[in-house]
């Protein structure tokens, strides 16, 4: 009972990324490849897939999201306290800007 509870959350989890990310790129290409780290490609699938196709990919039992500080030392350096929030914000954006983008595959 605990595994459908925990596929249903991933589901849902899913649904709302994929949501997000096809209103992203909707809104702004270049500004949701670089927020998502995505490839131009990826950005126009997922801005082209139908609503069905949409509720069909959130289904699956893997997150289709992924976590993008990789090192625990880039998490920590993002983590700490005493930045301002625009200092913060900044300094994110730099760290991510760095990072390889995502290819579609």
């Amino acid at each position: 009972m605990v595994e459908n509870a925990t596929t249903n959350e991933i589901g849902d989890l899913n649904l709302t990324y994929l949501l997000l990310a096809q209103r992203l790129v909707k809104e702004d290409v270049a500004t949701a490849m670089f927020r998502l780290g995505m490839s131009r490609e990826l950005a126009d699938l997922l801005g082209n897939l139908s609503l069905s196709q949409t509720v069909k990919l959130a289904a699956s039992s893997l997150l289709l999201c992924r976590f993008r500080f990789d090192e625990q030392s880039m998490l920590s350096a993002l983590a700490l306290d005493g930045k301002s929030p625009a200092l913060q914000q900044a300094h994110t954006a730099i760290l991510l800007s760095g990072q390889r983008v995502e290819a579609s595959r």
